[in-house]
């Protein structure tokens, strides 16, 4: 017996001593074969080339068109595929491969503004009437989708459109050829990229991702609506901001490009990034808008690792103008993205309207907060208490900042909470969720002065600054039964002082190098009002407010579509100049 336990023993170890020794399967990513300029303009011998080259390192045909995601084969010359590392650096060896690039993912830096920036459609002189709003320019969004029955998209007023656009409608889920007209003219989408980052397939079946070029996300409506949107009469966010609505360059064409996505981890990989560049150079498009970044620390725009960089020069040396977004990583200086000379880099700005909301004190004393919520008030005075009251746990201060779970019911119920923000990291949006959990009835958050408001949609919420919110809760330590009574949001134009830059705008100078001035403009990004998805149980206006340098990035492309319509032989360069140095 002991004899055959031995020998059970030996001959395990030895099987687990070959099985270690056994070398593993490498894991195969997507990479970026970079190899600069086309040198065939004919994308078939171009792609038939990647083909080749894939083949020879890959050793089959078979194997070659299994790894292969896209070939870049119109603007500039590149292929993406599922490589090893070790075959990733044999590749890199190759004649003509200029650089090998991982598949990385971007991010999204999430209408008074125009007539505010001085170009109201009622004017003779300016530069919107000048151009006939865009008449014949094409604006190309690289973004996350849009939403083609928006208002903004119609084409009442359109001319035809332009000859030299050579794009298509491409259906999908929920999209077909139907949904695009002489205002949006082209839609596209990409996804082989993330679905290979994520390594899961897209769960249609909750409307959190939908397979075609229509947005589920709400932020590439926007953008393309601030671009080219056409005019719509009354539009407002929940009553606020009312008026006429429109893009920078209402009579410009828009031609959509969707790269970013939801599932996973979500974000806009470098893979369809470039492929969404590639086809629009070879679309078309005069113009190209985008609001989409990497974070801190950046990829040098002169090391061939950021797919932005590539595809936006590529672009700008076939005569495209691009603008893309400065990022929301301010206001430390240094934080600017996406500063390759050659793009015109924007940063956000405040406008002149403010959505003053009042708090009527017991003793009648009315202090002043910003809201964009009009629904779910009770319109009456209400009992008001300071969160750390009302914390679950004494040994900590996360109710300070009213962190989920750490409210008690029984206090909260009923109740307007007063929160301090403990730092950057907390919004309003997360403290009225924990309060209305908790059973609380409206919310004033305050923090750090900062631009941009959000919805809390569960509850009525107000922001204040400290100095507002430091009155208040002396009141409370005050009043014997402290109570509290929240108003309506009003839309008030022309009493603040405008345009600063919003402190989330990300700041120069460049990080990568100083001396290339960045950004190079500035432009309306706070509190944005412009078409978006449907959202909630109840029919929405189709309107929502946005902040961040992703909304300021669409106002220059639709500038630059309004100077193009009228110097068409302008280079990208001369557009850029002229924007500069006469902001």
């Amino acid at each position: 017996m002991d004899t055959k336990l031995n020998l059970f023993v030996v001959l395990t170890l030895v099987s687990i001593q070959f099985l270690s020794t056994f070398p593993k399967a490498a894991i195969s990513n997507v990479h970026i074969v970079y190899m600069g300029e086309k040198e065939n303009e004919d994308p078939t011998v171009t792609k038939m080339f990647h083909s080749k080259m894939l083949s020879d390192l890959l050793g089959s045909k078979e194997a070659a068109k299994s790894s292969m995601l896209y070939s870049y084969k119109h603007g500039f010359s590149g292929f993406a595929a599922r490589l090893t590392d070790s075959q990733a650096k044999e590749i890199e060896a190759f004649p003509g491969v200029v650089q090998v690039i991982p598949n990385q993912v971007h991010k999204f830096h999430t209408t008074r503004s125009w007539d505010f920036m001085g170009l109201n459609d009622h004017s003779t002189t300016n530069l919107l009437t000048k151009s006939n709003m865009g008449e014949g320019i094409i604006i190309g969004v690289i973004d996350s989708g849009v939403w083609p029955e928006s208002e903004s998209f119609n084409d009442r007023g359109m001319n035809l459109i332009p000859s030299h656009w050579k794009g298509i409608c491409q259906e999908g889920q929920l999209f077909n050829s139907s949904n695009c007209n002489k205002k949006l003219i082209g839609a596209r989408w990409f996804v082989k990229g993330i679905l290979d980052q994520n390594q899961t397939p897209i769960n249609i079946s909750n409307g959190k991702d939908i397979l075609s070029a229509r947005d589920s996300s709400g932020h590439g409506t926007h953008t393309a609506s601030i671009a080219a949107g056409n005019f719509v009469v009354n539009a407002n966010y929940e009553g606020l901001a009312a008026g006429l609505a429109r893009g920078g360059a209402p009579r410009a064409h828009l031609a959509v490009y969707k790269v970013c996505w939801s599932f996973g981890h979500g974000g806009c990989t470098d893979a369809d990034l470039l492929k969404a560049f590639d086809k629009a150079i070879q679309d078309g498009v005069d113009i190209l808008s985008v609001s989409i970044g990497l974070s801190i620390p950046l990829f040098s725009y002169a090391d061939q690792r950021n797919s932005i960089a590539i595809g936006s020069f590529h672009a700008t040396a076939k005569g495209i103008t691009v603008a893309c977004s400065a990022g929301n990583d301010g206001p430390t200086a240094m934080t600017v993205e996406n500063t390759a000379p050659w793009i015109i880099t924007v940063a956000a700005t405040t406008i002149d309207r403010a959505f003053p909301t009042a708090i009527t004190l017991g003793n009648n004393h009315t202090l002043w907060g910003q809201s964009v919520d009009t629904r779910m008030h009770n319109h009456g005075f209400t009992g008001i208490t300071f969160s750390d009251r009302i914390a679950l746990n004494d040994s900590d201060d996360s109710a300070l900042g009213c962190k989920r779970g750490s409210l008690n019911a029984t206090l909260a119920a009923g109740q307007i909470i007063l929160c301090f923000s403990q730092s950057s990291t907390q919004n309003i949006f997360s403290a009225a969720i924990s309060v209305a959990e908790a059973g609380g009835v409206g919310l004033i958050f305050a923090q750090y002065r900062s631009d941009g408001l959000e919805s809390c949609h569960y509850i009525p919420c107000i922001k204040v600054d400290y100095e507002v919110g430091t009155q208040i809760l002396s009141y409370i330590r005050k009043a014997r039964y402290p109570i509290a009574k929240l108003g309506i949001p009003k839309t008030i134009i022309g009493k603040w002082v405008s345009p600063k830059v919003a402190d989330f705008s990300g700041r120069g100078p460049s990080s990568i190098s100083p001396i290339v001035l960045k950004p190079d403009i500035a432009a309306p990004g706070v509190d944005i009002i412009a078409a978006y998805i449907p959202f909630g149980a109840k029919k929405s206006s189709g309107f929502a407010l946005l902040s961040g340098t992703s909304m300021s990035c669409p106002h220059i492309a639709g500038i630059t579509a309004l100077i193009k319509s009228v110097h068409k032989n302008w280079s990208p360069a001369a557009i850029r100049s002229a924007l500069v140095t006469t902001a």
